[in-house]
């Protein structure tokens, strides 16, 4: 009788490795990224140009230009660069009202997507594919661009962070989170920058990178895995799996920090 042990059927790596790579890029520049948001106040930009960059998304399916061309990603990016650059300048001029500002952009974006896609057939399938994204279809071939984008910002941002202070954060910033919402969704990208910043608060900062890191990758790969044994849609499901790995992170760091 042999003893040998087979892995479970619903752990196929063709389809979990470029789903979990993928979302290790995210993370490579959206941890970093979602310390500096946090530090600076303004927690919800990213959902805010995510927003923006979706429904560049959107008038292009309007105007049914191929999903896959180079159109699609010239226009979600001049969107959100838009924005980027409109809340830089809302920043320096009304910067003690720059988050509900921040909140109106994106409530505009969302309400601007619903009406370009009221008369789109296949418009509740399109918002579906921008709020929760679409990791599990990533293939290696797919993952390239993103991960020359994301070794491109991760090098600017290591080596002149202050000197992005400014208008170079924000110029960074969206063109990171326009390429990360096309794979991962609106709700994944806020996920991504906000959960792993928070739980690793506590953290000094060198340490609280490799903790975000860490918190953001395990809970990539767990949702990844529930999502495929449950049958229920993966962003969704890794969004939900961040917040509890992040919860015990957080619970572990601050109990460390707390006095004996």
């Amino acid at each position: 009788m042999g003893w040998g042990w087979t892995m479970p059927e619903f752990i196929d790596w063709t389809i979990i490795g470029p789903a979990l790579v993928a979302g290790l890029l995210i993370l490579s520049t959206h941890v970093p990224l979602g310390q500096e948001v946090l530090k600076r106040g303004i927690i919800f930009i990213d959902l805010a140009i995510a927003q923006v960059a979706g429904l560049g998304v959107i008038a292009a399916y309007t105007l049914e230009w191929d999903p896959e061309g180079y159109q699609v990603q010239v226009v979600a990016t001049l969107a959100a660069l838009i924005a980027a650059v409109g809340l830089h300048w809302t920043e320096r001029r009304w910067a003690s009202i720059q988050e509900p500002l921040i909140g109106v952009l994106f409530i505009l974006a969302a309400t601007g997507g619903i009406l370009l896609l009221a008369g789109n057939p296949h418009g509740s399938e399109h918002l579906k594919e921008l709020l929760v994204g679409q990791i599990l279809w990533q293939t290696w071939s797919s993952l390239l661009p993103i991960g020359i984008l994301s070794a491109a910002v991760l090098v600017l941002w290591f080596s002149m962070r202050p000197r992005l202070a400014g208008v170079g954060f924000y110029i960074a910033f969206a063109i990171v989170v326009t390429a990360s919402v096309q794979i991962v969704g609106i709700y994944l990208v806020f996920a991504s920058l906000i959960i792993p910043a928070l739980a690793t608060q506590g953290i000094r900062r060198g340490s609280r990178l490799v903790a975000g890191y860490v918190v953001g990758g395990v809970a990539y790969l767990l949702g990844i895995i529930l999502s495929l044994v449950l049958d229920l849609p993966t962003g969704a499901v890794i969004v939900w799996s961040m917040a509890a790995v992040a919860l015990l992170a957080g619970l572990v760091i601050s109990d460390k920090g707390r006095p004996a």
